[in-house]
């Protein structure tokens, strides 16, 4: 399996502090059948991490893993909280898309809110030949609150990705049903698990998958699986439609 999204690379961010921890949930991501993870940490107003630097941590990480022989390989991205610059800093050299192919980023909104330059963000990047994959759209208050917000950003283009701790029920039952209506809304392209840790924040890509298969069919599962893979190769996914979410059933009116 692939995961598009995780915080592995020690003392960069919020997720792994050390190289110790880091192997770890390495050892952690290959129990859970991961093959390929892409290193995403946080680019944002707290942490600065742009591409020359990422690179060069997820090139000490791939020795460890050769050091280790562990059976897992790590590739370059970030998780880039969507700013007005945002297109001419990636021009610059200083962002990165997933696995560096030039074809997906992975960007997030705030979470409390969508920013207003959101939508002309995201279709200039697609007018850059970059297709934009919204990280966990699911955890979102405005778009909790509001769907069809991200179903306008969808059906303009936008990929989504969600988490997997949410379809498992870390963040609480809110977020577990509006994951799973967003799945059935075909508002989702990919689940990850943005790992951070081995305690509060883990993978749960096993028990995910399961949720899925169990709610939705194989069918669901062998999709997002298959996304996955497309992404890190740089080559087009094929979209369902998007549908609108019921707003009876998203209150909680079933």
């Amino acid at each position: 399996m692939i995961d598009i999204h995780s915080h592995i690379l020690s003392a960069i961010d919020d997720g792994s502090q050390s190289d110790d921890e880091s192997l770890l949930m390495l050892k952690a991501a290959i129990s859970e059948g991961i093959r390929t993870i892409v290193a995403t940490p946080h680019h944002n107003y707290k942490f600065a991490n742009e591409k020359s630097k990422v690179i060069a941590k997820v090139e000490k990480m791939q020795q460890i893993i050769e050091q280790n022989n562990l059976e897992i390989t790590a590739l370059p991205g970030q998780e880039i909280r969507i700013y007005g610059e945002l297109l001419a800093d990636y021009e610059a050299g200083k962002l990165l898309t997933i696995a560096d192919n030039g074809n997906y980023m992975l960007v997030e909104f705030p979470f409390q809110h969508v920013p207003r330059y959101a939508e002309k963000l995201l279709f200039d990047l697609e007018m850059a030949g970059i297709k934009p994959i919204i990280a966990h759209p699911e955890r979102n208050s405005e778009l909790l609150e509001n769907p069809e917000k991200l179903y306008n950003l969808v059906a303009k283009g936008a990929l989504t990705q969600l988490t997997t701790s949410s379809l498992t029920g870390f963040f609480g039952t809110k977020i577990r049903k509006f994951s799973e209506q967003l799945i059935k809304a075909n508002l989702v392209h990919m689940i990850a698990t943005d790992a951070h840790n081995m305690t509060s924040r883990p993978f749960d890509m096993n028990k995910a998958y399961a949720e899925i298969d169990k709610k939705n069919g194989a069918d669901y599962v062998s999709y997002f699986q298959e996304n996955a893979q497309l992404v890190i190769r740089g080559k087009p996914i094929d979209v369902e439609q998007p549908q609108h979410i019921n707003k009876k059933k998203f209150l909680g009116i079933f």
